[in-house]
């Protein structure tokens, strides 16, 4: 992203359910000529709306949106494809004289944007070998044993994130943790990154509700017409919290109120997660919230108000 302006991109991170997306539209009403660019690696997935939250449409027709809806739920869409989309948005908006603000939770994603990480090739065969091991915890041990370093780095339950550091090192015979800068280190960058923070228990209480809310909007219902046009989704789109555990259900492995009560579990651990990848990220600025995640517009509007040159 060479030969841009050199002005603060404004980017509101965060966990799941802390008021990001409401936060970004509040503050698209106080500044004329922002454009939102999405980064939630699952909102790219056609007809994937109510359980990733999507902006409504009205939102959408009012704020320019960008990495939303862009290929069918059936296709799988990697991190570099997501990387190269999102600097193009970005790169567009700028060149159209308009100020783009990121928006997401999905911090491997914002990493890739805003450090311009190297992202290692594919390698599906051994992908696909490896992904035949149904012991996520054994494949954890493995990739100890091959890359100690990536294996620290990651939690022995996350399945995805293992799979990929294996098929790297696996694939190309060069540590997973090699690539790019790295993980751990933290340079400086246009992106001012600002976060939404609310007490473990609040933040429980935000996702039952925002849970139930899609529930009685139809998210069942979503899976259930995804499923009957698809077929199937994308290994990555699979993994999407609560369209995996209906699916599980709809296999006619889990009851549905089974499905639901581990969807919000899984839901409100991923929060944690989430937060602690975060937290180790020294240029991202905390706003602790009350109430409402509008607290925080005021100071946002106060200082990132600005316009391209």
């Amino acid at each position: 992203m060479n030969s841009v302006p050199d002005y603060p991109i404004l980017s509101i991170v965060g966990t799941t359910a802390s008021g990001k997306s409401s936060i970004a539209m509040a503050l698209a009403r106080e500044i004329p000529n922002i454009e939102i660019v999405s980064i939630d690696s699952m909102q790219v997935y056609m007809g994937m709306d109510i359980g990733t939250a999507k902006p409504p449409l009205e939102d959408q027709r009012e704020v320019p949106h960008h990495m939303i809806d862009l290929v069918e739920p059936n296709i799988e869409f990697s991190l570099s494809e997501f990387q190269r989309e999102a600097v193009s948005a970005i790169r567009d908006i700028e060149e159209r004289k308009a100020i783009p603000l990121l928006v997401g939770g999905t911090g491997l994603h914002l990493r890739a944007v805003i450090d311009n990480f190297e992202i290692p090739k594919q390698y599906p065969t051994v992908e696909r070998e490896l992904d035949s091991e149904v012991d996520t915890v054994k494949l954890h041990k493995l990739l100890t044993k091959v890359d100690p370093v990536a294996a620290s780095r990651m939690e022995n339950t996350n399945r995805r994130r293992i799979l990929r550091a294996l098929e790297v090192t696996l694939g190309s015979g060069k540590p997973f943790s090699s690539y790019g800068p790295g993980m751990q280190k933290y340079a400086p960058t246009r992106f001012h990154m600002v976060a939404p923070r609310w007490e473990k228990e609040k933040i429980n209480q935000r996702i039952d509700k925002r849970f139930n809310t899609q529930m009685e909007m139809g998210f069942f219902e979503e899976v259930c017409r995804l499923t009957e046009s698809y077929g199937t989704l994308s290994r990555t789109a699979g993994q999407a919290l609560g369209y995996r555990q209906f699916l599980d259900h709809l296999n006619g492995n889990i009851s549905l109120s089974e499905a639901t009560d581990i969807a919000k579990r899984k839901t409100k651990k991923f929060a944690r997660r989430q937060e602690r990848w975060f937290r180790r990220d020294p240029r991202i600025q905390w706003f602790d919230i009350d109430r409402n995640p509008l607290e925080v517009l005021p100071s946002l509007v106060e200082e990132w108000r600005y316009a391209p040159n």
